[in-house]
């Protein structure tokens, strides 16, 4: 199929960008690696696409006191590489050279996965994980931050408004020195995720998050089981964490909760050796 006519305006300005989404119908397009194949298949109808990715302040990533702020259009390929001279948290650059293909990375953007909102990304996942605000902007200049954890409403679904783009992703620079595990299982290399277990524990800022994703909604924080393994220091058990996923995901079949708890198993795992 073919998508249906629509102008493609490069903005010049964030400014300009904002305003543009005031427009009904009108939609921002980064990498375009997930609107692109939505478009093809008119599960999208904008009339308007608006191009953001040649905007210089959205391709920052600089350390503000105690903050790494990543702005919206760095593509997979550039946390992958790490090239900017800001150490990143390990944890992204891992996440990164997973992400589908080399040709995608060279595309697909942070801000725009997380403004996409596929359950099975790894970004919105991850980001949970480390705790990380969103920096969103609207037509009238104004910005506010949401934090990640509520950001995702449900698949494809999130706390954006029709005039509001993500302009960058910040999270505590000591992210970076953070224990963390992530695991992720595919039906095969490049693929969406069936299922994502995630990880993070910083004993020093008393900060401990498990999240799986791949849910088919929003990432799942599990914080009883954050609070125990920080605790205890003590993995749990497979049972527990198939009981817990069966408490949090009533509806989920057997082959999604045993693909889950593998997941997410394997990912503590690396930070709690057996």
């Amino acid at each position: 199929m073919k998508p249906v006519p629509f102008s493609h305006n490069i903005a010049d300005t964030l400014q300009l960008a904002s305003k543009a989404l005031n427009t009904d119908g009108s939609k921002i397009i980064a990498g375009g690696q997930s609107i692109g194949p939505m478009l093809n298949l008119r599960l999208v109808r904008p009339t308007t696409l608006i191009g953001v990715t040649r905007l210089e302040e959205l391709q920052k990533i600089h350390i503000i006191g105690d903050t790494l702020s990543i702005g919206a259009a760095v593509t997979h390929a550039r946390i992958e590489d790490g090239i900017d001279g800001v150490d990143l948290p390990p944890m992204m650059r891992h996440v990164a050279r997973s992400i589908a293909y080399r040709a995608v990375r060279n595309k697909g953007t942070l801000g725009g996965s997380l403004a996409h909102a596929d359950p099975a990304a790894d970004w919105v996942t991850t980001m949970t994980a480390l705790d990380a605000q969103l920096v969103i902007r609207d037509a009238r200049g104004k910005s506010r931050r949401e934090p990640m954890a509520s950001f995702m409403r449900g698949a494809y679904r999130t706390g954006l408004q029709q005039d509001e783009c993500i302009t960058a992703v910040e999270m505590p620079v000591a992210m970076g020195q953070a224990l963390w595990g992530y695991d992720k299982i595919c039906r095969k290399v490049g693929e969406f995720a069936d299922a994502i277990g995630a990880i993070v524990i910083h004993p020093d800022l008393k900060y401990a998050r498990v999240v799986v994703g791949a849910t088919e909604d929003a990432p799942l924080l599990l914080p009883d089981m954050a609070r125990e393994i920080a605790r205890t220091a003590t993995a749990p058990s497979l049972g527990d964490i198939d009981s817990t996923l069966a408490t949090y995901l009533p509806g989920a079949s057997r082959v999604k909760r045993q693909l889950l708890k593998t997941a997410l198993s394997r990912a503590i795992a690396k930070v709690i050796p057996s």
